[in-house]
C-alpha cells in the first residue's frame, strides 16, 4: 500500500497538521528527513537545522540496528537484541568509530561551517521520512533532551507500531500520518522513495 507520492508531498501534509504547533525549530535527520522537513519549515517559517545520528550496524549485516549514536558519541543500545544475538558492546568499537566518523563528515559538510542552531529552552519539532525501528530517532530525542530543550515534538510520516512504544513517552508531542499494522521498510509507503544524495540536503539547508 502507498500512502505518500513522495518525501515532498508527505512533508506538506504534516506541515498541515503542524500549522498550529508553537515551535521554535525544526531539526531534522538525514538524509530523507531533511526533504520532509523543508516543507514543514517553509510552511511553519521556522528555521531548519539537521540532527546527525547514525545507527549501528550489526557485523556483517550493517541493516540491522543494534542501537544508534548522537553527536556527543552518546550511544542508545537495543539491549534486547544485543542478548539475543549475544553481541558485546566492547566488541563494537569499529562500528561506533565509524559511526561517529560519518556524523562529523556530514556535520562539516551540510552545514558549510556554520554553527548548529541553539536548542537550549527552545520547541524543537524533530522531523524524519519514517520510522522502522526507531533506533536513529530515539538517539536524536535523547541528544536533544541532553542538550536541555524545552520540547520536543516527533513527526514524521509512517512509523511501526512497535518503533512508537519506546518512543511516545519520551516526547512531549507526537505527529504521525500513518501507523501501519506491519512495516518491513519505510519506503513500501511511498511511490517515490529515491535516495537522497550529499548534495541535494546542502542545497536544502541554504
Amino acid at each position: 500500500m502507498k500512502i505518500f507520492k513522495d518525501r515532498q508531498s508527505a512533508g506538506k501534509l504534516l506541515a498541515d497538521k503542524l500549522k498550529d504547533t508553537e515551535a521554535d525549530i525544526i531539526l531534522a535527520i538525514p538524509r530523507g528527513g531533511v526533504v520532509v522537513a523543508k516543507e514543514i519549515a517553509n510552511k511553519l517559517n521556522l528555521p531548519l537545522d539537521v540532527i546527525v545520528t547514525r545507527k549501528i550496524g550489526a557485523p556483517n549485516q550493517k541493516e540491522l540496528a543494534l542501537g544508534a549514536i548522537d553527536p556527543d558519541g552518546e550511544v542508545v543500545w537495543d539491549n534486547q537484541l544485543l542478548s539475543q544475538l549475544e553481541f558485546k558492546i566492547s566488541n563494537l568499537k569499529f562500528q561506533i568509530d565509524n559511526g561517529m566518523k560519518e556524523i562529523k563528515r556530514r556535520e562539516r559538510l551540510y552545514r558549510k561551517g556554520k554553527e548548529p542552531l541553539n536548542v537550549q529552552n527552545k520547541a524543537v519539532i524533530l522531523v524524519d521520512d519514517g520510522i522502522a525501528t526507531g533506533a536513529t530517532v530515539l538517539s536524536a530525542i535523547r541528544y536533544l533532551k541532553g542538550n536541555e530543550v524545552d520540547e520536543v515534538i516527533l513527526a514524521v510520516p509512517v512509523a511501526s507500531k512497535e518503533s512508537l512504544v519506546n518512543i511516545k513517552h519520551e516526547v512531549d508531542e507526537m505527529v504521525v500520518l500513518y501507523i501501519p499494522d506491519q512495516l518491513m521498510a519505510v519506503g513500501q509507503f511511498y511511490q517515490n522513495f529515491e535516495p537522497v544524495s550529499d548534495e541535494e540536503v546542502v542545497n536544502l539547508l541554504v
